[in-house]
């Protein structure tokens, strides 16, 4: 559960619930540790025909904890910006018949200095980011490599 003197992922969860969709997911911000930002959602609001979670589901989730992960940076740093995906990668591993949990974090050679530094200057920039649905014994049922874009808002 997120610690309820963590204002930022209080407002992120907030900001995330906000969307009809996500609503409907029952997204919940469990915590950010190590840099990876961790979602949760229940099986029972993401579940198909075959009592397995519904791969949009999972796919939502995902980019919804990259996105977040983007978003809680920029925050972080005071740099208003907003944050779109741009492109994603996905595998399906394994059926998931249990709660959904996703983490994200930024993938190697990618730095949050640099991505910042970058939308200071030219307005844009574009960072990649990894993200998984876990499985209960700690298995990857689903995993996506992701780039996501910022563009400073202007003011």
């Amino acid at each position: 559960m997120i610690d309820p003197d963590d204002d930022a992922l209080r407002a992120l969860e907030t900001q995330l619930l906000a969307m009809p969709p996500v609503r409907a997911l029952q997204v919940r911000v469990v915590g950010c540790l190590d840099g990876r930002l961790r979602l949760a959602a229940p099986l029972a609001a993401n579940v198909n025909d075959k009592g397995t979670a519904f791969g949009g589901s999972l796919v939502s989730l995902m980019t919804l904890a990259a996105w977040g992960l983007v978003t809680l940076r920029l925050q972080q740093a005071g740099v208003p910006a907003e944050v779109y995906v741009a492109d994603t990668d996905v595998r399906y591993r394994a059926p998931l018949l249990a709660d959904l949990h996703a983490e994200a974090w930024l993938a190697d050679g990618e730095d949050w200095a640099s991505f910042l530094d970058t939308l200071r200057g030219r307005g844009r920039a574009r960072a990649r980011l990894l993200s998984q649905v876990l499985l209960p014994d700690g298995g990857v049922a689903t995993e996506a490599s992701a780039r996501y874009a910022a563009i400073r808002k202007p003011g």
